[in-house]
């Protein structure tokens, strides 16, 4: 390979006005094949910033076999337009350190909850007997380091999937119910961290550990780490897409079943969707290794949680109705809900054709007696179902009310490990472990197993604590008997409590949290219906209103929109109906929903969705994509500009990613297998005229710097507004020059392909023409304004 360049080494300034060869390459081998594979690698190897150049052309020549078998001649461009067809290379490692830049400058780009940092030190993974001894004593406990060692691991001892997959669920289902001891879900990779650091757990953390869970945790009836807030969470907060979170674990895990909460006709959102959304999700979610599904509705509300459960079985997946549990059946004053209505709601479930049934103890207000009540009237009703009891630890009497219900038939009861436990969480693997060792119950783990497994939790717990709810809650709280809040809501309630200015009201909020239970209804809380009432206790302590207050005066006040759609009918039908004269007055006269929300709803057009997905981020859309845009439009909108404009933040390790590198810090980032970057910050520059950082790095021992817009000290100066990516109407100058007509005014009509705007550089001129049909709504420029790439020209509102 022979490189004959001029000007274009690192670091030189290139003009508008620059000659256009870069650099000439010259490949030369023994033929003309084995040349034209060394000038294709040397062509992908090229790293130019900056300028567009016209590799992506001639990587599409050197690949296309007319050219290889060499017969070509001066019409070979003219008859293969597909030549022209250019995909944008990754550009991963650029993105990074513009990300890496980006926090460096203005700080985290995913809110951080409170002032606290996460920990400098690496959580030690637990070692296996295949893994290399020296490297664990030398501190190699990389994720890439693992996930090497794992590739050589033997194969992963029999687990309860292995029993799914092989004979169907509704076998599992039988030997579930025939198996002797008890058997516990592990909520830790899902319910646990929602619980107790507001959803915010990486998939980087989850992956690492996932190797020693299939070697030592194989016999757990499963592994709950999808569903639930963590979708949401993932692509809006965490910048990661969940789908490939699911696929990369099952990679990691394959001999445990994975479990998941679905919220019913919710999927995995806050509303109702069309059915087809219901039953595309399910599907995609069994395909990319999803294996039991805990159906659920925020009201008991049947024909909602019966379309979840078509919709899985249909998907080939394990049903798990679920009976959300509020009230107390030990406590005869309390006479709504009851053993009987229980036992109704379960017959029910069971008709509809659920493999497993599970009481859903949302809020952990299960007692221990009314624990042995409501499972011993299941288990006598239902001999044959398996039971699966969930609950949380917020009064610190889980681990009692879990041991109870297994001895009065329970076969699957959901723990969390150790440092993970407690509180808001799940009740203590460990506890329960150690509880029934040696009994008829025994649950089969081992307990040194579970404090090793422990002690990584309890490291990794320390990177995220920014989202601590321990830092207001640290210990257990038995008004949760009195407020019902469900132990998933809790750091979420007071996080929005925070940011509202209620901070030193949160007490207040958790009374009132009950007080607003009883004007809507007294219904079950578990998310959407828990948002509900969490919405109407804030709205209440803001405006300093009582129960009585907004009986009296809710004909004149503004309630907060999920306490309007509540009301409307858009989650379903409470037990019991609602409370009137309260409905009307909030309804002003606005007509209510008389049958299931999302059958009324048309169905989702997945062509045109992933159509207009493409137009706004390119080719690179996945199915998975197309479906999580269905449940979340805009948060998914977001991801996928936040992707292509960091690329892989994912790769990153956790303190990195929530609060960036020091100067001199250096780290090693693997992006996929045999890629791996180095990467050390050097330096973070002064604030330029344009209101600019400079931030250079060393990345794979090359100099290398962006520059990133000073946020805050940009505030007092001002900038020429960009066009907005991905917006039809929102048009960009294509070049850096100067205006020099402007064809339009605002308020004209245009058509799509009409010249509006003339721009001139260096003699050169560009028309600009509109790139759809409609209306001009403003004109950012003027004529001999100077421009940048990409500066907004003006906004049409197209037709």
């Amino acid at each position: 390979i022979r490189l004959d360049s001029a000007l274009g080494f690192a670091g030189a300034i290139i003009s508008p006005y620059y000659d256009s060869l870069l650099v000439k390459v010259i490949a030369k081998a023994r033929d003309h094949p084995a040349a034209a594979a060394k000038m294709l690698r040397t062509l992908k190897e090229f790293r130019i910033r900056g300028v567009k150049t016209n590799i992506p052309f001639l990587l599409n020549v050197l690949q296309h076999d007319q050219f290889l078998s060499g017969v070509v001649d001066t019409y070979f461009i003219d008859e293969n337009p597909q030549l022209f067809k250019f995909y944008p290379t990754q550009n991963r490692a650029q993105k990074l350190l513009y990300y890496l830049a980006q926090v460096m400058v203005n700080g985290p780009q995913t809110p951080l909850a409170t002032d606290l940092q996460p920990s400098d030190v690496v959580p030690s993974v637990p070692q296996l007997p295949f893994d290399r001894e020296s490297d664990i004593e030398n501190g190699d406990n990389s994720y890439g380091y693992y996930e090497e060692m794992r590739s050589m691991a033997p194969t992963p001892p029999t687990g309860w999937r292995d029993v799914l997959v092989k004979e169907g669920p509704e076998a599992f289902a039988k030997k579930v119910r025939e198996h002797k001891g008890l058997l516990l879900m592990d909520t830790t990779f899902r319910d646990a961290h929602q619980s107790l650091l507001a959803t915010r757990v990486r998939t980087y953390d989850l992956k690492r550990i996932s190797p020693f869970v299939t070697q030592r945790f194989n016999n757990l009836y499963s592994l709950e780490n999808w569903g639930g807030a963590t979708f949401d969470v993932a692509m809006r907060f965490l910048h990661e897409c969940p789908w490939e979170r699911l696929e990369e674990m099952r990679k990691l895990i394959p001999n445990v079943p994975f479990q998941m909460l679905l919220r019913g006709a919710n999927a995995v959102g806050y509303t109702n969707y069309p059915d087809n959304v219901v039953y595309k999700f399910c599907d995609m979610a069994v395909k990319s290794g999803m294996d039991i599904f805990r159906i659920f509705d925020s009201l008991n509300y049947l024909p909602n949680i019966v379309v979840g459960m078509d919709a899985v079985g249909k998907a080939g997946g394990v049903i798990e109705a679920a009976i959300s549990y509020t009230g107390d059946v030990s406590d005869p004053s309390k006479t709504k809900y009851n053993l009987e209505y229980y036992v109704n709601l379960a017959t029910e479930l069971v008709k509809a054709g659920t493999h497993i049934l599970s009481i859903k103890d949302m809020a952990g207000v299960l007692k221990p007696r009314a624990a042995t009540m409501l499972v011993g009237a299941l288990r006598e009703k239902f001999p044959d179902i398996p039971i699966h009891v969930h609950t949380h630890d917020t009064a610190c009497a889980g681990v009692a009310s879990m041991l109870a219900a297994a001895q009065a038939g329970a076969d699957v009861v959901d723990v969390a490990v150790d440092s993970m436990s407690g509180l808001t969480s799940q009740p203590s693997m460990g506890a329960v472990v150690a509880a029934l060792e040696g009994t008829d119950l025994d649950t089969g783990i081992s307990l040194s197993d579970v404090t090793d497994y422990s002690a990584y939790w309890e490291q990794t717990r320390n990177l995220y604590a920014p989202f601590e709810c321990c830092k207001t809650l640290k210990s257990g709280n038995s008004d949760v008997y009195i407020n019902q809040i469900p132990g998933g809501q809790y750091t979420n309630l007071q996080f929005q409590a925070f940011s509202l200015g209620l901070a030193d009201q949160f007490e207040e909020v958790k009374k009132m949290y009950a007080e607003a239970n009883q004007l809507l209804g007294d219904i079950p809380k578990v998310t959407p219906s828990s948002k509900v009432v969490g919405d109407m206790a804030q709205f209440m302590v803001q405006n300093k209103l009582t129960k009585e207050m907004v009986e009296d005066r809710a004909e004149e006040l503004s309630f907060p929109v999920s306490v309007i759609e509540y009301f409307q009918g858009y989650l379903g039908v409470p037990p019991g109906g609602y409370p009137e004269p309260l409905r009307t007055k909030i309804l002003k006269g606005q007509q209510g929903l008389d049958s299931r929300p999302g059958e009324s709803l048309p169905p989702v057009d997945f062509d045109k969705l992933k159509a207009d997905l493409v137009e706004k981020h390119g080719h690179d859309v996945k199915e998975q994509h197309v479906i999580s845009a269905a449940l979340y439009p805009k948060v998914t909108d977001d991801f996928l500009e936040f992707h292509d404009k960091y690329g892989p933040v994912d790769a990153l390790d956790t303190k990195i990613f929530f609060v960036g590198p020091k100067v001199a810090q250096e780290m090693e980032v693997k992006i996929e297998k045999g890629k791996t970057l180095s990467i050390k910050t050097l330096a973070c520059g002064d604030l330029n005229k344009n209101g600019e950082r400079e931030v250079f790095f060393e990345l794979n021992g090359q100099l290398r710097s962006v520059k990133i817009k000073d946020e805050e000290a940009s505030k007092e100066l001002h900038f020429h507004p960009k066009a907005l990516k991905g917006v039809r109407g929102s048009v960009g100058a294509p070049m850096p020059g100067e205006v020099i007509d402007v064809k339009v005014k605002e308020g004209d009509k245009v058509e799509k392909g009409q010249p509006v705007l003339v721009l001139s550089a260096m003699k050169m001129e560009m028309v600009v023409t509109a790139p759809a049909s409609g209306t001009v709504r403003s004109i950012a420029v003027e004529k001999k304004m100077k421009l940048e790439g990409d500066d907004l020209l003006m906004d049409i509102e197209c037709d």
